[in-house]
């Protein structure tokens, strides 16, 4: 297995993390029946790391289906694994930025991970 789905699991797992600071304070447990009330009461840190885990579910299918196209293409390995290396941290900052408030750096970062995809689909295109 390459480096690069190694990546796309990785990326897979990454709303877990970010789901797992909103529950950081423990109160999800007490609302686990209703979590959609629990989800709209959220505020400050909690609420931006809710953004953020739904943002991470919005960004993976482009990287997986990038990933994925640039393997069929037969695109250069170390090109691809290097770009899918790339993307999780860009998607690992753009978590702490959201997270700890930095919206112009998250934007900026989130710009980097679109940017990492379409490169994956830019080396598809010129393989072989």
């Amino acid at each position: 297995m390459t480096i690069a789905f190694w990546c796309v699991l990785v990326a897979g797992l990454l709303p877990y993390t970010a789901i797992a600071i909103a529950k950081w304070d423990k109160t999800y447990l007490r609302h686990n029946g209703q979590p959609r009330d629990w989800e709209a009461k959220l505020s400050g840190v909690p609420s931006r790391a809710h953004a953020a885990h739904l943002n991470s579910f919005e960004a993976f299918p482009l990287f997986a289906v990038a990933v994925l196209i640039a393997a069929f293409c037969k695109s250069p390995q170390a090109i691809v694994d290097g770009i899918a290396i790339a993307f999780v941290v860009t998607r690992a900052v753009y978590i702490w930025c959201y997270v700890s408030d930095q919206a112009t750096l998250r934007s900026l970062v989130w710009m980097a991970g679109l940017g990492l995809c379409i490169a994956l689909f830019v080396v598809a295109a010129f393989a072989r």
